[in-house]
């Protein structure tokens, strides 16, 4: 588990020319969200039929805010990373999940950019810090810092 403090006033976020940031509110495409999501996490070119209702069931959650779930959108109007932000007010906390962007455009910043601007997003309704369940290189470099590292063990039996 790694936080961010979310600062204030928070930093301009940088984009590469052509590209834009655009949230589920402004456009809620769930064709291309499948598609950048599949993509992203490294399962083949184009997504199989019938992923729509599994992007339609993660926006039915009770916290989902589709202003907070950002679009990297290339200059072809294509989604080519994505960020979803879950806000949790009580706590004043953001939590950072699912992150993906489209091998073809990796290492420009786009996935950082959503992210940042989903967290901005975050800090604008009150969270104070925001989470993400994971320890990779990507979130250490825009600032998340490490609390603490988990790990599974499992044993199996065999007769």
């Amino acid at each position: 588990m790694a936080q961010f403090v979310i600062p204030h006033p928070f930093p301009n976020i940088q984009l590469p020319g052509g590209f834009k940031l655009q949230s589920l509110a402004d456009e809620n495409d769930l064709q291309q969200v499948d598609r950048v999501l599949w993509r992203g996490f490294d399962h083949g070119d184009e997504p199989p039929e019938g992923g729509i209702p599994d992007r339609e069931f993660m926006q039915s959650a009770p916290n989902f805010r589709k202003a907070l779930n950002i679009a990297a959108v290339a200059p072809d109007g294509n989604y080519v990373a994505y960020a979803g932000l879950w806000f949790e007010p009580v706590n004043a906390i953001a939590y950072v999940e699912p992150v993906a962007t489209d091998p073809s455009y990796r290492r420009m910043g786009l996935g950082r950019a959503a992210v940042l601007e989903g967290i901005r997003r975050c800090g604008e309704q009150g969270a104070q810090i925001a989470y993400v369940g994971s320890t990779m290189p990507f979130y250490q470099s825009m600032g998340f810092r490490l609390l603490y590292q988990s790990t599974v063990w499992q044993r199996s039996w065999t007769e």
